[in-house]
């Protein structure tokens, strides 16, 4: 082929190229389809030849297909442009799926021209080109252009073209369809979750009824919906966190984050950068800007838990943040400031604490605003029951095993028990004696062993109080003597009497203090 014949043939390539291109960029300039596809047609007039151009959209509900968007039609003709299911071209693009050629629109009977813009007189011939936009095998819509009427091999370029630019569209819509159905999937998630969470954590739901959980719930409905701080005293394993989750649930704060530190799992040097965030470079490790808990907990609820192991140097910055509402992350001089509701928890003596000098006083008066004291489950007795069906409950169903009732003999084992691992220890029983158990019932020896009782157990004390103090009084003596490598001085000191009694002891039970030296 020659050179000059080549030349116009790259021309067109380019043109062509240069067309995809910008429509290409056109598409993605925006998620809102309406926005673009006036765009698109200007970008085809005025890479191409083509007088008017026009893409109808399908509305399946009312199964009219009308002018989205045009070049070269006037407001009016574009509301003239409707067509039914197999009405003229356009109708019987899209019934069909395939494109159709008009080479002369004077000579084609079908072609209705319901804007009146091909009207005869109202200039040459025209050539009308007309291909369908599907997403998958579904038509929802057309492209089509006019042009001075041309050659048929002209025209099968121009459905070649536009079909490329109607895939495009089609392409484009589906990807905002997506887009669109995530987005409602998301948002349906998020409100099912918030939902969950409402449900899971507001105070109707902590179990208990006892008078000391009424106090509980009574407190916790009084400080929710305002933003004081709040401090949570208990034991480990009274359901501090839990009671945490209820009050911001119930807040006016709900729909924003719930944010949770433990103070007593972070090490020293990293609890600051935790809280508060650090820049890039701050020191050795910060290769990035990190944000801290209060820049991610914005709007939302703040949950310090433990907070009586914060650091001396970490609880300056804290007490900043309550009186000042603002901080800096580590290694950055710009103040950001702290819109978040703080909630903190312990079980541990903050006022012995203060008086050995190891947590702030002033810091202290802040955090004690709303104290609230949950208690343990040794003095929620009544719950005890209450508290042991919600997790047979709950771990019957996780585990697929249906139990049907607690034994007698195990309601009495855990009614007995003092609990020092307060609900979370129940919890974890429960969940044991679920997995254990292969009737339905939870007897008592599928407790853990510290809940078990002589009784129940075969353990039950045998012979009078003499015989076992003697045998308490022979255990202690053997054991001080093997400390003390059988050194009778050393293991007198070590029991507090004299070595002459310790003499008539080893004599009494026999014991051989020579085993011991070796």
């Amino acid at each position: 082929m020659r050179s000059s014949e080549l030349q116009p043939m790259v021309k067109k390539s380019l043109g062509e190229l240069s067309l995809l291109f910008e429509i290409a960029r056109i598409l993605d300039s925006s998620m809102d389809l309406r926005e673009v596809v006036g765009p698109v047609l200007e970008a085809i007039h005025s890479h191409t030849k083509i007088i008017r151009g026009a893409i109808t959209l399908f509305n399946r509900q009312t199964g009219e297909i009308m002018i989205e968007t045009a070049t070269g039609l006037s407001a009016n003709q574009k509301k003239k442009g409707r067509y039914r299911i197999g009405e003229g071209i356009t109708g019987k693009v899209v019934q069909t799926g395939k494109p159709i050629v008009v080479p002369r629109v004077s000579e084609e009977p079908e072609f209705l021209d319901k804007t009146g813009a091909r009207r005869a007189g109202n200039g040459p011939d025209l050539s009308f080109v007309c291909v369908p936009i599907k997403i998958g095998n579904e038509v929802v819509g057309t492209l089509s252009t006019d042009r001075t009427s041309s050659p048929f091999d002209a025209l099968e370029e121009d459905v070649r073209l536009l079909t490329i630019v109607a895939s495009m569209i089609s392409q484009a819509v589906k990807l905002r369809q997506q887009a669109m159905e995530e987005r409602q999937r998301l948002m349906e998630e998020n409100r099912r979750l918030q939902e969950e969470l409402k449900r899971k954590f507001r105070p109707g739901n902590i179990v208990g009824n006892s008078k000391s959980m009424e106090e509980v719930y009574r407190l916790v409905a009084q400080v929710a919906k305002s933003d004081t701080t709040v401090l949570l005293r208990g034991e480990s394993g009274t359901g501090k966190e839990l009671v945490a989750h209820a009050i911001h649930y119930n807040s006016m704060r709900d729909k924003r984050p719930f944010v949770k530190v433990n103070c007593a799992s972070l090490p020293e040097t990293v609890i600051e950068s935790e809280l508060f965030g650090h820049e890039k470079g701050a020191f050795t490790g910060a290769i990035s800007l990190r944000k801290g808990r209060f820049e991610i907990a914005e709007g939302g609820t703040l949950f310090l838990d433990e907070i009586g192991d914060l650091s001396p140097r970490t609880q300056i910055k804290l007490l900043r943040v309550l009186q000042e509402r603002e901080f800096e992350r580590v290694g950055g001089d710009r103040t950001l400031k702290a819109d978040v509701r703080i909630i903190t928890a312990t079980n541990r003596d903050l006022e012995r604490m203060m008086s050995d000098g190891s947590f702030r006083e002033d810091l202290y008066y802040r955090l004690n605003v709303f104290p609230i004291h949950i208690p343990p489950l040794r003095e929620r007795k009544t719950d005890i029951l209450l508290l042991a069906d919600f997790f047979v409950e709950r771990y019957g169903k996780a585990n697929r095993n249906e139990i049907r009732r607690i034994s007698t003999p195990a309601i009495d084992m855990m009614m007995a028990y003092h609990w020092p691992g307060n609900v979370r220890e129940l919890e974890n029983c429960i969940e044991r004696a679920v997995l254990l158990s292969t009737d339905g019932v939870i007897h008592g020896h599928h407790l853990p062993p510290s809940l078990q009782t002589a009784e129940a157990s075969g353990t039950g004390l045998s012979g009078t109080l003499e015989e076992t103090l003697v045998r308490v009084e022979r255990e202690l003596i053997l054991d001080a003597l093997k400390s003390a490598r059988g050194n009778r001085a050393k293991a007198s000191r070590t029991l507090g009497i004299s070595e002459r009694i310790m003499g008539l002891r080893v004599e009494k039970f026999g014991i051989e203090t020579e085993r011991f030296k070796r």
